[in-house]
């Protein structure tokens, strides 16, 4: 009785698990290592070279060798002349962009979900996922021929009803309506994937109650397609709160000019002008350091607000 009252338990630990299930899944995880390698060596291993942020960096000194200077680069940029109007120009062209581009995908699927003609359908969803692929120089050089003062399509109607052409690439009021508006015309289609996706798993039993029960086109929208999208567009609600106080840099470089250099001019420019332009590599490696923390920061508290108000996260 002894021995068998001594005897210790023995329940299978995390790592038996974790064996277990490597053995039972195995061609699973041999396909997942190119993922875990890609992530490795692109994401993790070059976080070694954020250190600089705090480094006099000198590429003949190496990231070790340079003189440690801790918050010196973060300091100097936050007592920057432009740094206020670089924060805000920056936020403003994402909440814009979440306020007015956010729902039109939701509202795309949804009335792609209730055409009946799926030919017409599909060529539907394939003339709105064309832009997407479109590239950034392309996009910028069409806004610049769309939208110029002598020869663009859109001055020519307003003079057409009698109005003044207007310079839109040099009055800085333009700027971000046309950045926004590009966006939403660019990306709109193409994000509209994920929430038809959700749309067509929905078991067609729902809709077919829904007609005996004498419901409406509108009535199986809001009571049907509505709450199931809304789990997904609260996910990625918050992924693009994530991404407050990042920008296409690439864009708005292209879109920028000097007549509305007040409004164009994000943390991104700014950073790769001074990054690439000044070699300005510590510095300017301070800034991105410090935009990802306050990203990270933005999307935790707003995960942890939709968990509590809605019991919907990522996490």
């Amino acid at each position: 009785m002894t021995s068998l009252r001594h005897r210790p338990v023995t329940n299978p630990g995390l790592a038996a698990r974790f064996s277990r299930a490597i053995r039972r899944d195995w061609q699973l995880w041999v396909l997942l290592i190119p993922a875990l390698v890609f992530f490795i060596v692109f994401c993790y291993f070059p976080m070694y070279g954020v250190q600089i942020a705090f480094r006099d960096y000198k590429a003949a000194l190496g990231i070790t060798g340079s003189k440690w200077v801790g918050l010196k680069h973060f300091e100097t940029f936050f007592k920057s002349y432009y740094c206020g109007r670089m924060f805000k120009n920056t936020i403003l062209l994402n909440v814009y962009g979440l306020l007015f581009g956010f729902p039109i995908p939701i509202i795309l699927a949804i009335l792609l979900n209730q055409l009946n003609n799926k030919r017409f359908q599909s060529f539907t969803q394939t003339a709105i996922y064309v832009p997407h692929f479109i590239s950034t120089v392309v996009l910028a050089g069409m806004i610049y021929l769309f939208f110029s003062p002598t020869s663009g399509i859109v001055n020519k109607v307003i003079e057409a009803f009698g109005g003044q052409s207007i310079y839109f690439m040099i009055e800085e009021s333009w700027f971000r309506p046309l950045y926004v508006g590009s966006d939403i015309w660019q990306n709109a289609g193409w994000n509209t994937i994920l929430y038809i996706a959700t749309l067509t798993s929905i078991d067609p039993q729902l809709y077919e109650a829904a007609t005996i029960d004498g419901a409406t086109r509108w009535d199986k929208i809001k009571h049907i397609d509505i709450p199931h999208l809304i789990p997904i567009a609260v996910m990625m609600l918050i992924l693009n709160c994530g991404s407050l106080l990042s920008s296409n840099t690439d864009k708005a470089l292209l879109m920028q000019t000097s007549g509305n250099i007040k409004t164009s001019d994000v943390i991104g420019v700014y950073v790769y002008k001074t990054g690439l332009g000044k070699a300005q590599y510590s510095y300017t490696s301070a800034i991105g350091l410090c935009l990802n923390v306050i990203n990270f920061v933005i999307i935790m508290s707003v995960n942890a607000i939709s968990r509590k108000l809605s019991d919907i996260s990522l996490f």
